[in-house]
């Protein structure tokens, strides 16, 4: 008799404690949900350019520098894209993202696929625009000293566009670097907590004025014959775009005016 009522006073304290975390949990998101508004429209002030260049129906991959330290340009460019367009874009996210209190809530409660040999393709072939960071980690990595000098991108993006026809549509970012530079890192804290960097970098964003410009789709070429031939034209295809984001890039740069209001 006591056995079973100590059982269902665990049973019962389990499922209030799945409670209180889940509520926890849709409050942290609700929470993160109102910081990034707060952050585009006031704090960042966030302008985004060449909207009409990503397609309106059909498929297409949306390539993206990946800059700043902690990576927030990838909630913030969400953040823009949702409230823009009429249609959702799937971003590839990282393991470690699903991984983390309500950063992974809110990753997978807009669609975020996991990065995978394959991912985002099932959903190009469905017509469905998937967005991808191909400098990956190597991006936030970077010193403050080499902001904006583009990373080697991964041609997995460029496979799936080749293999579901979609073309590429090149993104460039500006205002992330300065909001939170990349100081320097502590590797100990890294293994500790399971992801792939620790940053050191300022307590808080910056107030950096940020820019989102939208390049023209590159057409993907068609798939040709042969396994050598493909991968050839996949790193064509990544190249080509990391030239195009890097030209959005510099193109801002050199006409703005000022980091900080």
């Amino acid at each position: 008799m006591v056995k079973d009522s100590v059982a269902e006073m665990i049973k019962a304290t389990g499922a209030e404690f799945s409670s209180v975390k889940r509520l926890l949990g849709e409050a942290g998101g609700v929470a993160w949900d109102r910081l990034l508004d707060w952050l585009v429209d006031d704090y960042f002030r966030v302008v985004a350019l060449g909207l009409e260049n990503i397609p309106a129906e059909g498929p297409a991959v949306i390539a993206v520098n990946h800059s700043g330290a902690w990576g927030l340009d990838a909630f913030v460019l969400d953040k823009v894209l949702g409230r823009a367009l009429d249609r959702r874009v799937r971003f590839l996210a990282a393991p470690f993202v699903f991984r983390t209190p309500i950063l992974g809530q809110h990753a997978r409660r807009n669609g975020a696929l996991p990065i995978g040999p394959t991912a985002g393709v099932d959903h190009l072939n469905a017509g469905r625009l998937v967005g991808v960071y191909p400098e990956g980690i190597a991006g936030l990595e970077k010193p403050f000293t080499e902001r904006y000098r583009l990373r080697s991108f991964s041609p997995g993006f460029a496979v799936a566009a080749i293999r579901s026809g979609a073309p590429v549509v090149p993104v460039g970012i500006v205002g992330a670097e300065e909001a939170c530079p990349k100081l320097g890192e502590v590797p100990t804290l890294a293994r500790i907590l399971g992801v792939p960097y620790f940053p050191v970098t300022t307590p808080f964003p910056l107030p950096s004025n940020w820019t989102i410009t939208i390049g023209e789709p590159i057409p993907a070429p068609a798939r040709p014959d042969g396994l050598a031939a493909r991968r050839d034209a996949a790193r064509g295809l990544s190249e080509t775009t990391r030239s195009a984001v890097q030209e959005l890039i510099d193109r801002e740069l050199a006409e703005r005016e000022t980091l900080f209001d």
